[in-house]
Formats: structure tokens, sequence, C-alpha cells
């Protein structure tokens, strides 16, 4: 690299071939909707018969760039030829240009913060040609490019494999728990309930059977702003766990906190969302963050332990059996939201087996499935990091070509 530059304008053009809808009926269709943030290849597809707008023609090699919101980071590399929504463009390398160099640059720190300041529009910001084409990015020499959009592309694949292992792990979690809570551990004979099928010596229960207390959480004024009282709240609450990244707190009298500090094992359920899915999410409370409260959009459930362990509770609620439980007891709002009650909490409906053993085995069947599960989200998230830095680097000239070493890689048939 010789430390000058170009602008992206320089290695691309914009391509403008406008496709009126029914013309190409049995052509690939992408919307943002098959485009995945930080990725560089699409997750998915359509047929443009199932669209009923104006379309942008592309080809194989082309770089397909998100305009609309931007900070999305959505752009792929065409792998075979279609028609696309018209919030993305379509960039073509010119000659000389490694096309997979070129959708890996649009991917940079640098170039989409570029992006984001020319965006345009409040309910719907949308960044422009005329813009982003005035990106710098280093003059590099046709071989520097051969070199860097190997390595990138293979940390993409890394991802890529990451993900399908995250994918698959999933998977076998769900099979896994329709299996057990359907047929046990024991291999004893089903009966038909009222749920579906369930091992003979189970017992199936109403939540209030076994709950101890029930309650919905404090509406006090939550900040960012560091106090004793941290409050747990709808993005906290995950499948099974407590999500801490974005924590805020409240300051109430300590008479009046005590009303809702949460207790090691305590159940928290979302009981308001405009999601179905999330509705009745359910996780399990261990002590930390330390002195957590609960906000008001959650319902608290404290279980009798002696009768459930309330990782077990948690498990059969998060399954697919417990949503569709949940689901069947949501009260559908005016505003679009989802609903749930104390009354419809008590009344969800919970099969027990017949002793804590089982339930500690299946919780921790299910606790191994997702300590693996974690491992591959987090190798993922190093990759997808790993490729930022990379890039960002690269970019700014503080990473050589020469340090790069040689690379190689099957080349794409769609590269340059």
């Amino acid at each position: 690299m010789t430390g000058s530059t170009v602008r992206l304008g320089d290695i691309c053009d914009l391509i403008t071939e406008p496709v009126r809808p029914g013309a190409r009926p049995d052509a690939l269709y992408l919307g943002l909707e098959h485009l995945a943030p930080g990725r560089l290849v699409r997750t998915g597809g359509a047929r443009a018969s199932e669209v009923r707008s104006n379309t942008s023609a592309f080809r194989p090699g082309d770089v397909l760039y998100g305009r609309l919101r931007p900070y999305l980071d959505k752009a792929v590399l065409a792998d075979a030829a279609g028609v696309c929504t018209t919030e993305l463009l379509v960039l073509r390398a010119k000659p000389g240009v490694e096309s997979g160099l070129l959708a890996a640059i649009v991917h940079s720190p640098g170039f989409v913060e570029h992006a984001v300041v020319g965006t345009t529009g409040v309910q719907h910001p949308r960044t422009s040609w005329a813009h982003v084409r005035e990106f710098e990015v280093p003059a590099f020499s046709p071989d520097q490019q051969r070199r860097i959009a190997d390595l990138l592309w293979l940390v993409q694949e890394a991802i890529g494999k990451s993900e399908t292992l995250v994918s698959e792990s999933q998977a076998l979690k769900l099979a896994s728990m329709r299996a057990m809570f359907t047929r046990g551990l024991r291999g004893e004979p089903q009966e038909e309930t009222e749920i579906g099928p369930m091992p003979s010596s189970w017992k199936l229960v109403p939540l209030a059977s076994v709950r101890e207390k029930l309650q919905y959480g404090t509406s006090a004024r939550c900040t960012y702003e560091v106090s004793d009282q941290p409050v747990l709240r709808i993005p906290n609450i995950r499948s099974q766990y407590i999500d801490i990244d974005d924590l805020k707190y409240c300051r109430l009298a300590d008479s009046e906190a005590i009303k809702y500090q949460l207790e090691d094992g305590d159940l928290i359920f979302i009981r308001t969302n405009g999601v179905l899915d999330r509705l009745g999410s359910c996780a399990v409370y261990n002590g930390y963050p330390t002195n957590a409260l609960f906000a008001s959009y959650l319902i608290r459930a404290r279980v009798n332990q002696e009768s459930v362990l309330p990782h077990f509770a948690a498990a059969f609620f998060n399954s697919e059996a417990g949503n569709s439980i949940v689901s069947a007891r949501a009260i559908a709002a005016s505003d679009g939201k989802y609903n749930l009650n104390t009354a419809a909490i008590d009344s969800l409906l919970l099969p027990l087996p017949s002793t804590l053993g089982e339930q500690r085995e299946i919780v921790a069947m299910l606790s191994h499935l997702d300590n693996q599960i974690d491992i591959h989200r987090r190798k993922c998230a190093a990759l997808v990091d790993a490729f930022k830095t990379l890039l960002h680097q690269l970019m700014i000239g503080k990473m050589q070509i020469e340090e790069l070493g040689s690379i190689r890689i099957q080349r794409k048939p769609s590269w340059n």
C-alpha cells in the first residue's frame, strides 16, 4: 500500500437497472430481510413473483448495499443474478477491483459511520450514493486486494460455520426438551393430557398449586444512574437466564424496595409484549445482580422448591409446549401488544415428574446443552469482533498487508 487513498466512487459504479413488477417472475428476489447485519452472504431469498413493487436488477459479483438504516450494516456479495428491493444499492466493482474486497469495505466500521452521518429522514433514515461514494479507502494494489479479500472471507466463512453450530445446538435443545417433557427419562408409558402426551407417573398441575408468591413489579422510574437498587426489565429477561447488559437502577425507600426485592430461585415472567413469542418468557433469578428489583411489566413467581425446581419450571415454560400454553392465555390489547395477568400466570399448567431427582437430571441435561450453545455463541462473537477489528485496522493503515502472510482460499466464481 502506498499510503494514497481513493474514493469509493473510484472503485465501483452504482448500477440502476429498474425492473417492473412481474417482468421477471422467476428471478431470485432479495430484500433487506434476506441480509443479516455484518454478513457478506445472503441468508435467504424469494421469487420475484412474490413482489408487487419496482425492483433493481443485479448480476453475480455485484455488491448489494442496504441504504435504509445503514447502522444495521447490511450488504452482501451477490452469488447469482436476480432482482432486489430499491432499498438496496447495486454496486459493481470496476475492472481491476476485487468485488470480494468491495463487499467487505462497506462493512468496515469507518464506512458504516460515514454512511450514518449522511442519512436523511427520521422515521426511515436513508443514506445515499452521492454521500457514500465520497468515502475514502486505501489504494490497494491488485495483489493486496486479493490477499485482504482472501483473509476477510476466510474469517466470514468461519463466522458462518459458527452460526450453523449455534443453530444446530439450539435445534438439538428444542428436540431434547420436546422429548423430555413428553417421554421423561425413565422410558415409562405415556398418557394423553390436555397439553399433549406426558409420562404416566407425572402430574399435571396449575402453577398456583406450587407457588408461594405471585406479584407485579415496581413502577418506579428507572435510569442508568447507578445505585444499589438494580431493576430488571423486559430486555433483561431471556430464556431461563438474566441478561445484565442493559441494566437500569432506581431509588426507592428501603421499606418500599423490600417489596420488590428478588430472592434466589424466583421466576420472572414477561407479562406484556408486542411479540407473542416473547410473552411469558421466563428467567430464574440466581442472586445476581445483587439486591435486584423487578419492573412493572414483569411478574415474579416464587415456587415451593420442595415440589418444583425453579429451573425445571423455567425450562418447561420456555419450551414449545410451554409457549403454546402461554399463548393460549394471552390477552390482545388495542395497542397491538399482548398481556398476561396474575390469574393467567396462576393457571399455567406444569407437568411435574414424580421425584425431584428426575427434575434435577432434566435440568442438568438442558444446562449442558445451554453451555454448548453459549460456547458456540461466544466463539461466533469473537470471530465477528476479529473481522471488524481486522477490517478497521486495514482501512486506517494500522496493519500492513505484509503482516497477513500468505493465505489462499477457494475463489468465489462471482469474484472478479
